[in-house]
């Protein structure tokens, strides 16, 4: 059965596995409940595979399918389950499945101790069927399915632990602030609908392909529904201002800040504007927000990244700076650059949280990198693997941001709006990631031991969780060799992949080629000072220093959560509690139904005292009630006038 005409395939694979795992895994052993959840994202991936080899075969002709009606009104409005694969569905598609199989094989070693194993993969499988159908949808109606089922997994898995409240408090804040998001994005697809009466790609995109473009500066259909889908962008991948949640978000098990909050569900924002690409090329106003966002961001994450002391922490910041690079690529016309770097980020970035993780296991649950130290020889795996994420990361060649990170910063540099000043920011962000990457690597591996050596007792962790790691620091090595050849005048073949969505960018000349071998080369010198930087600063007697001035601005993350607390939260809650609460709810509803109630009350109290039981007072009740009835019946006829009678 040809898997390329039945993609239903790919999605259903982790959603059983999640139903079985989750109606039935309570009562299996932890070896079945693995079997179950491997099994099923194993044999997801090796689909996406032989999808991706038929996809290949067909002369890379874009396949769409549509299964079945989901919502119809006859003549108004259809969404199907409609699926699609096209170069852009085959990198993402390629990157949930293979990446996600990795880390459910790590979870088996990282999680095999933990309660709730089953209910675990549960939840992980239910998210790459989310994410699948995130990635596969043919129409907005479909992708936003997709978006908001990951946005549930997402606050399942990071209040799984929960009996600890930072754990549950962390998977509200990550669902409320990705509802504000969700709430732009919904509107963006109203206004989409309202202009072209379809939610189907092809009909809108080829719809806006046929209108000209806005001005920049103005504010048009095109560029009101572009930015309300950025908003929706803003929430999920972490960008200024809806970024507050993913940092509290590792509060979740590290397989789970591995897959979801670095390498999958955060950039379904890029995907989606990258998706979108026609909506956005059709608004400069929109592409110069997205790209001042995105820069802003990368810049901004870094610097609080700086001073972080929690390893997953510093990661998550990492995280929210490299999500800011890929809008930067996006927002400057360089789709097919910001995909390239969503897919090299989701490798060195799923290492660097696995390779964490492993350290974390090593020390015996310890996260502050102030209490490690000297690790280097204890547990040599995880630190090469974690040496070559960083490597990666910071960009140095030939690991694969190298490529991806000069791919954007290049473009960057060439964009007509501002691009030298943005191109600036960007690079000075390269140096801080160069910088608090190997300040991580020397506080956790190099200086002196920091912790209690007769009571931790460091140790490598088990081959289930190391070879994942070796898979994802060869692939952070190699997987940027795609645009190797651009470098010595050939072709840049992932961008040549992609250019039947995104198009072909114009050949630049030699003199192209010069500037990106220059600006490549002062890339490589930012990191080079990072790294000095890092090293200079944390020898081998490394010490904490007091948090003060600047330094304590940063460690405190530029008290942005305070402000939110001051500005927005503390308010709502004062209305909601005193205005929404003790006066329209108690006061006004309740009162009215209570007040209801105690009116009949009375009157029912006063009428009971006419049931005394005394004889005498029944006929006089008898009688009264006869009168009054012989008055009603004989009344019109007494007074003629009444009914027409005299006058």
């Amino acid at each position: 059965m040809p898997i390329l005409e039945n993609l239903w395939i790919i999605p259903l694979l982790p959603l059983l596995g999640s139903a079985i795992n989750g109606l039935l895994g309570a009562k299996w052993p932890n070896k079945t409940v693995s079997a179950v959840a491997l099994g099923s994202t194993g044999l997801s991936f090796a689909c996406a595979l032989e999808a991706v080899r038929e996809f290949f075969a067909s002369g890379q002709q874009p396949f769409r399918k549509e299964f079945f009606d989901w919502i119809i009104v006859p003549g108004y409005f259809r969404a199907g389950f409609d699926l699609e694969m096209d170069q852009l569905t085959v990198v993402m598609v390629l990157v949930v499945t293979g990446v996600g199989f990795l880390i459910h094989i790590y979870s088996t070693g990282y999680m095999g101790h933990e309660g709730g194993y089953y209910r675990f993969f549960s939840y992980l499988n239910l998210f790459m069927f989310f994410m699948l159908i995130l990635v596969l949808a043919a129409n907005f109606a479909l992708l936003f399915v997709g978006w908001e089922g990951v946005g549930l997994c997402s606050y399942l898995l990071i209040g799984f632990y929960f009996l600890r409240k930072s754990a549950t408090n962390a998977g509200n804040k990550a669902f409320i602030v990705n509802r504000i998001g969700d709430f732009g994005f919904m509107l963006g697809m109203f206004l989409l609908f309202r202009t072209f009466h379809s939610l189907d790609f092809n009909a809108v995109f080829s719809a806006t392909s046929k209108l000209p473009p806005d001005a920049m500066g103005q504010f048009g259909t095109l560029t009101v529904a572009s930015l309300l889908l950025f908003m929706g962008a803003t929430g999920k991948s972490a960008q200024i201002p809806l970024y507050v949640w993913l940092p509290d978000a590792m509060e979740g098990p590290t397989p789970v800040s591995a897959l979801i909050h670095a390498a999958t569900m955060v950039t379904a924002g890029v995907y989606m504007v990258a998706r979108s690409h026609v909506l956005f090329t059709h608004s400069p106003t929109a592409m110069y927000v997205v790209a001042i966002v995105g820069c802003a961001t990368a810049f901004f994450a870094a610097t609080i990244g700086l001073v972080q002391s929690d390893v997953k922490k510093v990661l998550a910041y990492s995280t929210v700076s490299q999500l800011g690079y890929m809008f930067l690529g996006c927002g400057v016309g360089a789709f097919g650059a910001g995909i390239f770097h969503l897919m090299t980020h989701a490798f060195f970035k799923a290492l660097l949280f696995l390779a964490a993780g492993s350290v974390i296991h090593a020390v015996s649950g310890e996260q502050d990198m102030w209490r490690m130290g000297g690790l280097a020889s204890k547990i040599k795996v995880t630190f090469w693997c974690m040496l070559f994420g960083t490597i990666a990361i910071a960009g140095f060649p030939p690991f694969a941001a190298f490529f991806s990170k000069d791919a954007i910063l290049f473009s960057t540099y060439n964009y007509g709006y501002n691009g030298k000043v943005l191109y600036g920011v960007g690079l000075f962000a390269a140096v801080l990631t160069s910088f608090y990457m190997f300040r991580l690597i020397r506080l956790t591996f190099f200086t002196q031991p920091r912790y209690d050596e007769h009571h931790v007792h460091v140790h490598e962790s088990p081959a289930n969780m190391t070879v994942p790691l070796m898979i994802l620091a060869f692939l952070s090595l190699t997987g940027g060799w795609f645009a190797l050849p651009a470098l010595f005048g050939g072709k840049d073949y992932f961008a040549d992949f992609l250019a039947p969505v995104f198009g072909t960018a114009e050949a630049g000349g030699a003199e192209s080629a010069q500037l990106e071998h220059i600006l490549s080369l002062v890339a490589v010198v930012a990191a080079t000072a990072g790294l000095l930087v890092a090293l200079r600063m944390y020898r081998a007697k490394a010490t904490q220093g007091k948090s003060e001035g600047l330094h304590k601005i940063l460690y405190n993350k530029y008290y942005v959560d305070e402000l939110y607390q001051a500005v927005v939260v503390s308010p709502l809650v004062w209305l909601s509690r005193n205005i929404l609460w003790k006066v329209v709810d108690v006061g006004m509803i309740d009162g009215a139904v209570n007040g209801i109630a105690d009116g009949s009350r009375a009157i029912g109290d006063t009428v009971r005292h006419t049931q005394s039981g005394n004889t005498r007072s029944y006929a006089v009740w008898i009688l009264m009630g006869a009168l009054v009835v012989a008055a009603i019946i004989f009344w019109p006829l007494l007074h003629p006038a009444l009914i027409g009678g005299v006058r």
